[in-house]
């Protein structure tokens, strides 16, 4: 018997959900033939049968949560029949194939299925489910039971004595009964991913957010008067577009801003690339597509690239590379109204640029001769969430407004990019 194991998928992932199981019982396959796809909060990943012969049995299903290690399912040695003699145990964790999509999201219940050591650790229904409820990694956790058997108070035990190693996100279940009607719709693997995410710059990042205005009426006219030249040549010369090019502005002035911090050395890392990653609400829930080297990309270049990558994240289309390596984030949540917010940083950065909706005001504008006079103008609410431990209230503040003065005077950007 040949037992096929889930193979190492790399870059340090050690679980994922099971998107698709391509075979069934029985079914005769051959070396290389796909036979799973597995989804990570990396890509989707395609796993090939490192086997030839029958499959005589399967240990997952479409949703499962595994991990690196874990059995997927067991073949016959080609020509060997089910009924046959004693037959030799066999593992092989074939090399995965990495996707350049992401399957539609899950919406069945998940399980887990943890790992230590190469081997399953073994433990109950019941203690894996507590387990997962505390947030506890139970390959981190020594059982006393019989042959090393987790046991549920071990978990208890574990939680107590090694608060720290407890996982961020986790909540235990409220006790008390259901009021109304509920439905449970479990966290497919990117909304599972973003909680994640979420709940660890949250709990890490200690934010704050500066707000301000733009005047964006003068922009707004450029925009359109050459929207049109841009949407020939295949881009879409948007607000975003003038956004990146501000942001990169004021983040040479105010390099922390770009930046990240190494609390175990006890450094500040400045990063000299200026890669930003533009928020895009997609079905599948909220993806981070990294446009690189924004500094030295025109405007044009800018406005072709930012619409492709938008279009590939919402037809689940990126590729890992695609949303790897950013320093600092856009999101722009003018399109779906509202007058302000408070974004949260994408961890490990230290600041997020956020724009609101512009609208038309009432604004008392002043001339040479100190004439005030009241002109609709078109304002844009601007907001920067950052990281208090490496920068202060003052450098927020001088960031916006070199944000604001770009947005405010157009050719600033065109005067940057002859430099």
């Amino acid at each position: 018997m040949r037992v096929f194991k889930l193979p190492d998928l790399g870059e340090g992932i050690h679980e994922g959900e099971i998107i698709e199981v391509q075979v069934a019982l029985g079914d005769s396959i051959i070396e290389g033939q796909p036979i799973l796809i597995v989804e990570t909060d990396k890509a989707a990943v395609e796993i090939p049968s490192p086997f030839t012969g029958r499959i005589v049995a399967i240990h997952v299903k479409a949703h499962d949560i595994v991990q690196v290690g874990d059995s997927m399912m067991e073949f016959s040695r080609e020509g060997e029949e089910d009924a046959g003699g004693e037959e030799e145990n066999e593992t092989s964790t074939p090399t995965p194939h990495v996707e350049e999509t992401l399957p539609p999201p899950s919406t069945a219940k998940s399980v887990s299925l943890p790992q230590a050591q190469g081997r399953i650790v073994p433990a109950s229904p019941a203690t894996r489910r507590l387990a997962r409820e505390l947030g506890v990694t139970l390959a981190e956790v020594k059982g006393t039971g019989p042959g090393g058997l987790v046991t549920s108070e071990d978990v208890r035990t574990s939680v107590e004595e090694h608060p720290e190693q407890v996982a961020p996100q986790a909540q235990p279940p409220q006790a008390g009964p259901a009021v109304g009607r509920e439905e449970r719709v479990p966290l497919h693997s990117v909304r599972r991913v973003i909680a994640r995410q979420m709940a660890l710059s949250w709990q890490q990042i200690p934010h704050v957010s500066h707000m301000d205005e733009a005047d964006i009426t003068h922009l707004e006219g450029e925009r359109k008067k050459y929207k049109k030249q841009v949407a020939e040549h295949g881009g879409a010369l948007t607000l975003t577009t003038f956004a990146l090019k501000a942001a990169v502005m004021a983040l040479k002035a105010y390099p922390a801003f770009n930046g990240r911090l190494d609390l175990e050395r006890q450094e500040i890392i400045l990063n000299h690339s200026y890669n930003i990653g533009v928020a895009t609400d997609t079905e599948r829930g909220l993806l981070v597509p990294v446009i690189n080297d924004v500094d030295k990309k025109s405007l044009a270049e800018l406005a072709v690239e930012l619409p492709s990558l938008s279009r590939l994240a919402r037809e689940a289309k990126l590729t890992v590379q695609q949303l790897k390596g950013g320093t600092f984030t856009l999101t722009n949540i003018g399109a779906l109204g509202g007058t302000s917010f408070t974004p949260i940083i994408n961890f490990p950065e230290t600041a997020i640029l956020g724009l609101g909706q512009a609208r038309w005001k009432p604004v008392v504008v002043e001339d040479e001769e100190k004439n005030r006079t009241i002109v609709p103008r078109l304002i844009l609410p601007l907001v920067l969430a950052f990281d208090h431990r490496v920068n202060d209230g003052s450098q927020a503040a001088r960031f916006l407004n070199i944000v604001r003065k770009v947005l405010e005077d157009p050719l600033a950007i065109l005067f940057q990019e002859e430099e």
